[in-house]
């Protein structure tokens, strides 16, 4: 039987495709300590399982296919607070930040257009585009410069007549970089002049560290018609599993399309809803809270991965994850090598290639990427693990002899 090449095209995921070398390794009594994968340790806030517990009814029906009216007056007050004024019907509910992303390129793109995309990129953004039959452009940034934008004529000469929109996450998944104000109204312009769909996947709007200032595309008068803001409850609220996202835009025209395809899934999960209504009446000190605790993490991690010779970082300043470039040829074979062959005192690190962040070949191919996920006193151990393991790793693929993981 054969399979459909828009299955077999799509890639699989970097962030989950070593797991089995991880199952191994605790097979064997090895402790593993998880800097692969964006999934808080914080507190999810108790409201979203009160209100969850307090339901009450005979029967579970369908939610209506945008969002229950409770949860799109939740988002409305939400974004207010951030001077963004959005009318009911500007306001999807999806399944998750996923869905959103999904039916947004579904609706701005058809088949053999392209989006740009600054890389590294959150690696769905690819897989999502295989799956539609859209193409993911990179707008190329290194690691050398904290993953900043490159100028304006660089990335206006990516543009062809294919091109429909610049998807892009602020602050970055996978690199934590948070675009200045300069950067964001660049990339407005280069819409406006070239009439180009914003997709702002701003999930992370809340985790912005060292004092700096955040500005979101969803702010700028000038193009409100054309940006399309991505988010979640998934780490906003420490509730990945709620599976709870959203599309808002101004353009009502292409809201009303978008709804389609919301009403062709019929609905997203009524409890949950519920559940997050009350995530986004959560006080804003508990942002600050989190900010300090994610902060202190990002130092503990960085600090200690710094002390590895070779090592190219610049200190991220927002979302939680880190992009290093390593002194070796494969991160891949460095990081199953980490959980095939080493552990110090019975616990190793499993990481993330950063290679399938990329869309151009070969790029990322010596780095990794880091969550700071993990409590201090575990982050610590795993920071100090990383270390040692990274130095000897080094030190083993110096000698005239074939790849440690090979060996």
């Amino acid at each position: 039987m054969k399979y459909s090449e828009r299955v077999t095209a799509m890639q699989s995921s970097p962030i989950r495709k070593l797991v089995p070398y991880a199952l191994d390794a605790k097979a064997k009594g090895i402790k593993v300590y998880h800097l692969n994968i964006g999934q808080p340790d914080i507190k999810t806030p108790t409201g979203f399982f009160d209100a969850i517990k307090n339901f009450d009814s005979n029967v579970l029906e369908y939610a209506v296919s945008n969002g229950i009216p409770e949860l799109i007056k939740a988002l409305q007050d939400y974004y207010t607070t951030y001077d963004m004024h959005f009318d009911s019907d500007e306001i999807l509910v999806t399944n998750g930040g996923s869905e959103a992303l999904l039916f947004t390129m579904m609706a701005t793109c058809d088949p053999g257009d392209n989006l740009l995309v600054p890389e590294p990129f959150y690696t769905n953004y690819n897989g999502f585009g295989q799956c539609v039959n859209i193409e993911v452009n990179p707008i190329t940034t290194k690691a050398e410069d904290g993953f900043h934008l490159p100028s304006k004529e660089k990335i206006c000469s990516l543009i062809n007549p294919k091109t429909k929109g610049i998807l892009l996450s602020n602050p970055g998944n996978p690199t934590g970089a948070v675009y200045t104000k300069d950067e964001v109204y660049m990339i407005a312009q280069i819409a406006i002049e070239n009439n180009l769909w914003i997709i702002a996947d701003e999930v992370y709007r809340e985790f912005v560290y060292d004092g700096l200032d955040y500005t979101s595309f969803g702010n700028i008068k000038e193009i409100e018609d054309r940006v399309i803001i991505i988010d979640s409850v998934s780490k906003r609220y420490s509730a990945c599993g709620a599976r709870i996202g959203s599309i808002a835009c101004k353009n009502k025209g292409l809201m009303a399309e978008i709804l389609k395809l919301c009403q062709g899934r019929l609905c997203v999960a009524t409890l949950e809803q519920i559940g997050s209504v009350e995530l986004y009446k959560t006080p804003v000190s508990y942002f600050k809270e989190v900010n300090e605790e994610y902060k202190h993490r990002r130092d503990v991690l960085y600090n200690e991965l710094m002390k590895v010779d070779g090592v190219v970082c610049e200190k991220p300043t927002g979302a939680f994850y880190i992009v290093a470039k390593l002194p070796v040829k494969n991160a891949e074979d460095f990081v199953i090598w980490m959980l095939k062959e080493f552990n110090k005192d019975g616990e190793t690190v499993m990481v993330c290639p950063a290679e399938g962040f990329y869309a151009t070949p070969g790029l990322g191919r010596d780095e990794i990427r880091l969550a700071y996920i993990l409590n201090e006193s575990d982050l610590y151990k795993a920071a100090t693990i990383l270390k040692e393991g990274l130095e000897q790793y080094v030190a083993l693929t110096k000698k005239p002899q074939i790849s440690p993981v090979e060996a």
